[in-house]
Parts: structure tokens; sequence; C-alpha cells
């Protein structure tokens, strides 16, 4: 199974995706992570964002293809993005749950963007001005939207946690 996060920066999904491939034992992808080691090995700002989700995706999909479950961890601004991470679960037989983080209150949202401690190297600090005005798309189609402002975060990952597919039946039956 895929489950694709989405939301802005500081929204919470870093802390959820972390700790629900954690606890349902998936892989972890994380957009920063890929998009910080493109910016290392010396690609230009303007070329790393579709890069990193390229990667991403060639990881997910390779996952997913070995049977494992992968959570992936990206701002998801466009449909486009969306778009390609519901393909990487259909061309792997795989379902799928967009899972969009939001905060509600945005001076909380604020506050954690900007006393966040877990940067990425090679990636700058991202400024609330840029959070604000970061071209973010509204969704056409179905997700779960979770709302970190008004729900903790073990709340929200029960929440995520039942709104997942349930695994196909692969227990087998002893024939005497």
């Amino acid at each position: 199974m895929l489950i694709a996060f989405a939301g802005l920066p500081g929204s919470g999904k870093t802390t959820l995706s972390r700790a629900l491939a954690r606890r349902i034992g998936a892989v972890w992808l994380r957009i920063d992570t890929v998009e910080g080691a493109l910016r290392r090995a010396g690609l230009s700002d303007g070329a790393v964002g579709a890069a990193g989700y390229d990667v991403a995706m060639a990881l997910a999909a390779d996952h997913l293809a070995d049977g494992l479950a992968v959570v992936a961890d990206a701002v998801n601004p466009v449909a486009a993005s969306r778009a390609g991470w519901r393909a990487v679960a259909a061309r792997a037989g795989a379902p799928l749950l967009d899972v969009e983080v939001l905060c509600s209150d945005a001076a909380e949202h604020r506050r954690r963007l900007e006393t966040r401690a877990d940067g990425v190297a090679g990636l700058p600090r991202v400024a609330w001005a840029r959070v604000s005005d970061c071209g973010y798309e509204p969704w056409q189609g179905e997700r779960l939207v979770v709302d970190t402002a008004r729900l903790s975060p073990d709340r929200a990952l029960d929440v995520i946690l039942a709104a997942m597919p349930a695994p196909p039946n692969t227990a087998q039956t002893c024939q005497r």
C-alpha cells in the first residue's frame, strides 16, 4: 500500500508520516531528504523539485513491487505531483491513501515552522512568507484531511490508521 502525505511545510506531515511508517513497518520516503541530496550533488534549485519527486516515486515503485508498504512525505503542492503518486500506486496494483495534513491555526502553524529544528542538509529553512504564498493548488478528488491544530499527533495517527485500506487476506489455509 502507498500512503501519500501532502501539505504545507510546518503542518505536521513529517511528524505524522514518520510515526505512521514506524507503526506499520513501512518504507518512509521524505522528499526533503531526496531534494537535499540532489542539491548537495550540485543540481540547481530549479531542477531539484521535479527531480526529487521523480526519484522518490521511482523508489516507491521499487518498494511496492517488492511488496513493501510505502509512506511518502512531500508537500505535493500541485495536482501533477498528486497524480504522480496515484499513477505509482496504480502501476503497482497497490491501494493508495492520500492524506492532506493542514494546521488551521495560522499562528500555531507559523510557530511550528519557525521553531522546528530538524533541517535537512542542503535545504534552506522555509520562511513563513514562502509558505503563505507557495502556490499550493486546491485538491480535486478524494483524500483524508487531518488538521493538526485540532488533533494531537497520537489522535491524528489513530485517524489515519482507521482510514487505511485493509491489507489483502494472505492467510494460507491448510488442507488435510
